[in-house]
């Protein structure tokens, strides 16, 4: 079947399941997330899937958790992202590789070039996931006393992109001439200086990397507040978003898509891909089942945890089955807080279910057999709700397999998702164009 839009698919691996539950999970691997040889499986098996890429989310600080619930936290630990994507980029050859890397805790000239380097080293594979950090610990690991407030992050981030995207553009994609005869190396007329001096960022460059092979590694946003809608639209060509009804996912898709548009902006240029939460059965039963024996295993001491780290407030001490109070606004995450005191409010949800949701996940799930969940995924990407999904496995490596092994090839038999990869790069399997140098014609 041919049709002219096909589902995008990545696989958030965090690098493994965000689900707390997921590392007790009969036959799951209890160290995945810091075992590179489990890490190298999993990505080999989507690239033979012909994902998209391999997203790595990464944290700059111990998660935020009371000790009760980090105690129990299997991502308490894991690779740095550079280091394990780089080792990533060396098995596998065609799979994008895209990594989290803050604007608030990072110098952009570093950013820069790690992110040039990965794109190098892996024949132009790489995407920079643009985060603005809303760990308020994270600051105590950066000689800062207390986190930058959530909308002066939102104006550094805007800055930050563009002195990275600048630095990308340090040199000509022909300054490296290579002259044997003459001894010249380099055309310095093909090298710029950017010497940006702003309000945030002080950076002269040129970056000492060559320009990356996609030109720009491809670019990704994941905030949905007002200032991450913004931003996403003004800078991103991957928004990974969080909606968990399709009637919300279409406003957020029109939203933004329209956003750049008024811009100037192609929206073709931006790929919307939800997280989704996936959990395969032989019937809807089953994978129901599946799903009530993976969630039974969140201690409420995780789940408490992750939703005080949601909500940006400790409700540890709050009545575990009571209702959720009125949380004032903090400076953690406006979008996640907002989530789920929606959840708590539209479903009238004792403290105790917020927490087990929180501590499974709350947000958007296809639960069923292979033939229900691409229906589901068919249904958004027909109605304007999505160009794909940003793929969360329950369990590893039993999740990952079933999403390889039978939901794939009932997308690929309804012509939803691609047979093969078309070309070589991120950008050709997103259908990106290549970013023109914004210094040389």
């Amino acid at each position: 079947m041919s049709r002219t839009r096909q589902l995008r698919l990545g696989a958030f691996m965090r690098p493994v399941s965000i689900h707390t539950g997921a590392w007790r999970y009969p036959g799951a691997y209890p160290d995945a997330n810091f075992n590179f040889a489990h890490i190298k499986r999993f990505a080999q098996r989507l690239e033979a899937a012909k994902f998209d890429a391999f997203f790595m989310a990464d944290h700059l600080a111990v998660l935020n958790l009371p000790m009760a619930a980090l105690k129990r936290s299997h991502t308490v630990t894991s690779f740095e992202p550079f280091t394990l994507l780089s080792a990533l980029a060396a098995v596998t050859e065609r799979i994008g590789l895209v990594a989290t890397a803050s604007t608030s805790f990072e110098a952009p000239y570093h950013v820069a070039r790690r992110f040039a380097s990965l794109d190098h080293i892996s024949g132009g594979r790489a995407g920079w996931n643009i985060v603005t950090t809303a760990n308020p610990d994270a600051a105590l690991n950066f000689g800062q006393d207390e986190q930058m407030d959530h909308g002066a992050r939102y104006v550094r981030a805007r800055e930050f992109f563009d002195v990275v995207t600048g630095l990308w553009d340090s040199f000509a994609d022909d300054a490296f001439v290579r002259d044997v005869e003459s001894g010249v190396y380099v055309d310095l007329e093909r090298m710029h200086v950017l010497d940006h001096r702003g309000p945030n960022l002080s950076v002269r460059g040129p970056l000492n990397i060559a320009r990356p092979v996609q030109g720009w590694p491809v670019v990704v946003q994941a905030g949905s507040s007002e200032p991450g809608r913004q931003l996403a639209a003004e800078t991103a060509e991957v928004v990974f978003s969080a909606e968990a009804s399709p009637e919300a996912a279409r406003a957020f898709y029109a939203d933004v898509k329209g956003r750049m548009a008024r811009l100037g902006r192609d929206p073709d240029h931006l790929k919307i891909l939800p997280a989704a939460f996936v959990v395969l059965g032989d019937s809807v039963a089953e994978a129901e089942a599946k799903r009530a024996r993976l969630d039974a295993l969140v201690h409420y001491d995780s789940g408490i945890g992750s939703l005080s780290g949601m909500l940006g407030t400790d409700v540890s001490g709050f009545d575990p089955d009571g209702p959720l109070p009125d949380i004032p606004e903090t400076n953690a995450s406006k979008s996640g807080r907002a989530r789920m005191v929606a959840l708590a409010r539209a479903e009238n949800l004792s403290i105790r279910q917020l927490a087990q949701k929180a501590g499974s996940y709350a947000g958007l799930a296809f639960v069923g057999t292979p033939a229900s969940v691409a229906d589901g995924m068919e249904d958004w990407l027909d109605s304007r709700a999505c160009d794909g999904f940003n793929i969360m496995v329950p369990t590893l490596p039993e999740g990952l397999d079933d999403v390889v092994d039978r939901l794939v090839p009932e997308l690929q038999r309804r012509g939803l998702f691609r047979r093969d990869y078309a070309g070589t790069t991120l950008r050709d399997h997103l259908g990106l164009p290549r970013p023109p140098n914004r210094f040389f014609a």
